[in-house]
């Protein structure tokens, strides 16, 4: 009998004794297929246990219980902020955040109040689950969050918090730019591309000879070519044809990369033509 027909007791059930994470996932994945009562029930029961992997069983499944709009938006975010007073566990409080990033569309000051009482937090686990609960809030308290959390010592962690300052907010001020500022010569390299295009979506002045900085390098990511795009950077053109020639037939060339380069060649000679 596949795991799709088994009953939800079932489910809970080897869930509660599964070794694999890939196991793990799948049954929580079909847990979440199913946006009824007696799964959202379960789930809330689940979160009450005094097992640590229960509680977090309940939070996993609750965190995409349905497809957006969650019908048990409202229960499942009373639900997170509830276990947020009592709760100590990293990996637990790990799923806590990853949850209500998956449902922090209408967080309330309050709620992000809350969240921040975790910020000091020494665990890695707490923190990487925090910066992801906070990615998209489009409010103060939540972008200023990110800009500390944009320079913490653990790369991934930077990395994150600079793509949701650059990349997924609108909101647009200094404080905001001299963050993004403050990463373009990081040394960790995703960082520093998420912080190159943030700026260049902003159309910050200064980002232009970044860029082209980085170009000469031939050692750019995808993500810079989208910065080129956002800069209608058309003097770039000869360089990245010069550079699409050298690279066309190499077979170690990441086919996803080579693509993006292609593509945003495209791009800029449509832009060069219609001006």
């Amino acid at each position: 009998m596949s795991r799709n027909e088994w009953t939800t007791e079932k489910l809970i059930s080897r869930l509660l004794t599964n070794k694999s994470e890939k196991t793990y996932w799948n049954n929580i994945r079909v847990l979440r297929s199913r946006p009824t009562i007696e799964v959202l029930n379960s789930s809330i029961e689940l979160t009450h246990r005094s097992d640590a992997k229960a509680r977090r069983i309940g939070i996993d499944v609750l965190a995409q219980l349905g497809t957006p709009p969650r019908p048990f938006y409202d229960q499942s975010n009373k639900c997170f902020f509830e276990l947020l007073n009592i709760e100590n566990d990293p990996k637990v409080l790990m799923s806590l955040f990853y949850a209500i990033g998956h449902n922090n569309e209408k967080l309330s000051n309050i709620q992000i109040e809350k969240l921040c009482e975790f910020f000091d937090s020494p665990n890695e686990l707490v923190i990487e689950g925090l910066v992801h609960a906070l990615l998209g809030v489009d409010k103060p308290k939540a972008i200023d969050a990110l800009i500390k959390l944009s320079t913490h010592k653990l790369s991934h962690i930077r990395d994150w918090a600079t793509f949701g300052l650059g990349s997924l907010v609108e909101r647009e001020n200094k404080k905001i730019r001299v963050a993004l500022c403050n990463r373009v010569n990081d040394k960790h390299k995703d960082t520093k591309a998420e912080a190159i295009l943030g700026l260049a979506l902003r159309n910050d002045s200064g980002i232009v000879d970044i860029i082209h900085r980085e170009v000469l390098t031939e050692e750019y990511d995808t993500m810079l070519l989208e910065a080129i795009i956002a800069i209608n950077g058309i003097d770039l053109l000869p360089v990245l044809e010069h550079h699409l020639a050298k690279v066309r037939n190499n077979q170690e060339i990441n086919p996803t990369w080579l693509s993006g380069l292609k593509n945003c060649i495209l791009e800029l000679r449509k832009k060069a033509t219609s001006e």
